[in-house]
C-alpha cells in the first residue's frame, strides 16, 4: 500500500529582475511554449492534489503579474518581494503564518525561473522527505571535473567531485524551522543563497534527493533557447 504524500504549501520568490538575460522584462515573464516561465513554474504545484496553496513574492511595482490568468486563482496569494531571495521567502512565510498555516506544515520553495520541474521529481521529493526530521532539496551530483580558480583566473586545485552536488529546487522544510532559520540568519547578516543554506547555518543537515538534470534554472538566453528546442521535440 502506497503511503499518501504529505500536504504542502509552495512558495515562489519572483521579485528578481534577471539582469543576465538582457531582456525587456524580468526573465520569469519571458515566453516559453505559449506561456510565461512563471506560469510553467507554478503549474506543477497547482496540478498537485496535495497542494494547500501557493504564495508568490513579487515586486511592489510588478506590472506583468496582474495580466496572467493565474493571478486570479484563489489558491495563489501575493506577498511582498524583498531585496534578496531570503527576504522574499521570509515575507511569504509570514503571510502563511498570518493565514493560519502551522509551524509543522511543509513548505516547498521553488525558483520562479525553473519551469521544467517534472511531476515525478516533485512526488519523489515529497515521498522521500515525508517523515524526515529536517527536510531537504532536489539536487544533482556533479558530473564534470571541477576546478578551483585563484585570483589570477588560473587553476589552483582540482576538486573531488564525488561529494559535490548541484542544488536545485524545490527545497522542502517545515514552516516553523525555515522561518526561524531565515529570520535569525538575516539578523546575523549571514549570506544566504538558498533555503538549505539557512537550515545548514541553523545547525541542521538537509537531505539531498537526486532529481532530473533537466530541471534547469533559466539564467542566460541560451538556457531559454535550450528549453524551447527541447519542448518543441515533445
Amino acid at each position: 500500500m502506497n503511503t499518501p504524500l504529505p500536504a504542502f504549501w509552495a512558495v515562489i520568490p519572483a521579485a528578481g529582475v534577471g539582469a543576465r538575460m538582457a531582456a525587456d522584462r524580468p526573465k520569469q515573464y519571458l515566453q516559453l511554449g505559449g506561456r510565461t516561465i512563471l506560469e510553467h513554474s507554478l503549474n506543477c504545484f497547482l496540478d498537485h492534489p496535495s497542494l494547500k496553496g501557493v504564495v508568490v513574492s513579487l515586486a511592489a511595482d510588478d506590472p506583468y503579474w496582474p495580466a496572467l490568468a493565474c493571478a486570479s486563482d484563489p489558491r495563489i496569494q501575493r506577498a511582498a518581494g524583498g531585496r534578496e531571495r531570503a527576504d522574499s521567502v521570509l515575507n511569504a512565510l509570514l503571510l502563511l503564518h498570518a493565514h493560519g498555516a502551522a509551524d509543522s506544515d511543509w513548505v516547498l520553495v521553488h525558483d520562479a525561473a525553473r519551469p521544467n520541474l517534472a511531476r515525478s521529481d516533485l512526488d519523489h521529493l515529497l515521498a522521500e522527505l515525508a517523515e524526515d526530521p529536517v527536510g531537504g532539496l532536489l539536487a544533482v551530483p556533479a558530473r564534470d571535473t571541477l576546478k578551483r580558480a585563484d585570483a589570477d583566473g588560473r587553476i589552483a586545485a582540482t576538486v573531488d567531485r564525488s561529494t559535490i552536488w548541484q542544488a536545485y529546487t524545490p527545497q522542502m522544510f517545515r514552516l516553523g524551522a525555515l522561518h526561524r532559520a531565515l529570520a535569525d540568519s538575516l539578523v546575523a547578516d549571514v549570506a544566504i543563497t538558498d533555503e538549505a543554506s539557512a537550515i545548514e547555518w541553523a545547525g541542521q543537515a538537509p537531505r539531498l534527493i537526486e532529481g532530473r538534470n533537466d530541471n534547469i534554472k533559466v539564467t542566460r538566453p541560451e538556457d531559454l533557447e535550450w528549453l524551447r528546442q527541447r519542448w518543441s521535440q515533445r
